[in-house]
């Protein structure tokens, strides 16, 4: 058994066979280099292949990867199959508005803890504030996305702006509820 250098200088054996030619300096890495160039060249035509086969619908192929990557990153917290579960729930307008306002104001205890010492109307309105701007600022970001994609119409508009609406009035309440008033009567 002879031993060939292998990166970094430490030697590595490898097996003489009866009859192979020996090579040369320089010619191993040659071999390696071709060895690399036909992997470069397998991967790219299996994605042209891939792509090639999926037609007209790479949406779908970045759907199913995005969705079983992130199934993979939430399965530790949320347990198998996070996202399919979640598409379960209710995604009516009034669905969505009550999660992301029991959600978002589910953090006033934190936002007030911040905030020692301060008037509890204050920091409730700074509050009350704070999150509004940051869903005013999901619901933008959305639409631009949906518009981007040529589907913010029809219905997807509608619904949107039906749970904006939704939003924004459960925040009044929530704001209202939590100083002893009433904003329900108003509607």
């Amino acid at each position: 058994m002879a031993t060939t250098p292998i990166q970094g200088g430490v030697p590595s054996p490898t097996i003489e066979q009866p009859g192979a030619r020996r090579l040369q300096p320089g010619q191993a890495q040659q071999g390696q280099a071709s060895a690399k160039a036909q992997l470069n060249v397998s991967i790219v035509q299996a994605s042209v292949d891939v792509s090639i086969n999926a037609g007209n619908e790479p949406m779908q192929l970045l759907l199913s990867d995005i969705i079983a990557n992130l199934n993979g990153v939430l399965e530790p917290e949320l347990g198998k199959n996070a996202i399919q579960n979640a598409v379960n729930q209710d995604n009516t307008p009034e669905g969505t508005a009550e999660r992301i306002v029991s959600l978002s104001t589910n953090l006033l205890g934190a936002f007030q803890a911040q905030h020692p010492g301060e008037d509890d109307t204050e920091v409730l309105n700074n509050f009350v504030a704070t999150i509004r701007k940051g869903i005013d600022q999901g619901f933008k970001e959305a639409r631009e996305i949906l518009q981007g994609l040529g589907v913010l119409q029809g219905d997807i508009a509608g619904n949107i702006d039906r749970t904006f609406e939704l939003v924004q009035q459960k925040l009044d309440d929530f704001q209202s509820r939590m100083l002893g008033t009433s904003t329900e009567a108003q509607v």
